[in-house]
């Protein structure tokens, strides 16, 4: 990496809440997400040089576009600052980050805010999933579909079930586990939802079929949400430390992986035949972020923040990171490794199932989760010890896929 990026502090908004029920609209959450993200990181608006916003759906779910100048919008003293949107499906926020980085390593800005946001909850379900579906090649796949994701999702599980085999127990095993971990974060949308163990099975009326072999338990939650991170270079991170004093705590994000794939799903299958990943432009990003962070693969890492919009594509990210061989990620579930209290805890924050996905706010969201582990500020979802955590977030079909590695940052 050209020049060394640090986390000063962030903020998530409660997943739980829905802003057109409470009578808000999308200007209020980015209000929520600003105030909150700039509080946290001890940092004043007058310093902020640069601002981009990760949002995907914004003119479907509110017919608002030109989210770049929301911020400045929601608060005066961000106006005329420069600002960008950037959108890649649910790898929205991880794009937003890297383009803050690239300015940061660039000299360009010192400090740059990052936000995330999405207001999905203010539509009929069936109208968010047809918003969503846009991510898809629109007119080439999923026709047929009732739900695209759920749809396109199951179509993994049969790719993997060819090549491997696979057990609906160990996908729903997933699922229990963030579910589960999700009752620990305060900021969950599931933390106060109630299940017993039918909800875990195949019972058709405790976990009903969404499509093929995706159950309700199997899905992420359309969230209205957002997260917001302030990124800085070396020299304002010292300099916020002298300020700060013993209260500021930071984060260096040590390796940065992203690529691109075409849209439809059935193309990177047929990329993939012979190859040893499913999808091995994921298993790139991944491994480029460990290349650029200076280390060998998972044995380094302390944890994972890794995108589950489904129980099936955290499955496939556990071999994909290379916590066991292509196919048999089923053993990491069986043996606990990726348990809260395992050797490589994935997903304690609840991840998309457990937590929400606000789809422009995850890959923010899963930076700042990061940070907070390191950082030793997760609170009853902290991983005890950890110094370095990594995420994953894919954005379509994996159609674009960006992973980060984030350390205890010295300074």
């Amino acid at each position: 990496m050209s020049a060394p990026v640090f986390v000063l502090g962030g903020h998530q908004t409660d997943f739980a809440r829905n802003y057109a029920r409470a009578g808000q609209e999308i200007s209020d959450l980015f209000a929520d997400v600003v105030d909150g993200t700039l509080a946290a990181a001890q940092v004043q608006a007058s310093e902020i040089q640069s601002i981009h916003v990760g949002n995907a759906f914004g003119q479907l779910f509110t017919g608002q576009g030109q989210l770049g100048a929301m911020p400045a919008t929601v608060r005066p003293e961000l106006w005329g600052i420069p600002a960008a949107r950037h959108e890649a499906a649910c790898a929205s926020g991880s794009i937003a980050i890297l383009a803050a980085m690239a300015e940061i390593e660039a000299g360009r800005y010192d400090v740059v805010l990052v936000v995330g946001a999405e207001q999905q909850r203010n539509v009929p379900g069936d109208v968010a999933a047809q918003h969503l579906g846009a991510a898809a090649w629109i007119g080439h796949e999923g026709q047929e579909a009732t739900f695209m994701w759920p749809y396109m999702f199951d179509k993994l599980i049969d790719v993997y079930d060819e090549r491997y085999g696979v057990s609906y127990d160990h996908l729903i095993a997933i699922a229990k586990t963030n579910l589960l971990n999700g009752k620990r974060n305060p900021n969950a949308q599931t933390r106060g939802w109630s299940f017993d163990e039918r909800s875990f099975t195949d019972d058709d009326h405790a976990n009903p079929v969404i499509e093929g072999r995706v159950r309700r338990q199997d899905c992420g939650q359309v969230t209205d949400g957002g997260a917001g991170v302030v990124l800085a270079s070396e020299r304002f991170a010292e300099e916020h430390r002298r300020r700060s004093g013993a209260t500021a705590r930071s984060a260096l994000i040590e390796g940065w992986g992203h690529t691109t794939a075409g849209l439809s799903f059935e193309s990177k299958i047929k990329r993939s035949v012979g190859e040893r990943y499913v999808l091995p432009d994921v298993r790139r990003a991944i491994t480029d972020a460990y290349r650029r962070a200076g280390i060998a693969g998972p044995d380094d890492l302390d944890g994972i923040e890794t995108h589950d919009c489904f129980s099936m594509t955290e499955y496939m990210a556990i071999d994909h990171f290379g916590i066991t061989e292509p196919g048999e990620s089923w053993k990491a579930v069986e043996d606990g490794t990726i348990a809260a209290d395992g050797r490589l805890p994935i997903n304690p924050s609840g991840g998309l199932i457990g937590l929400g996905h606000p789809v422009g706010a995850t890959g923010v969201r899963m930076l700042l989760d990061a940070t907070k582990q390191v950082t030793g500020t997760a609170g009853d979802y902290q991983v005890d010890g950890a110094k370095r955590f990594a995420t994953l977030n894919v954005g379509g079909s994996a159609t674009t896929a960006v992973s980060f590695v984030v350390g205890a940052a010295s300074t």
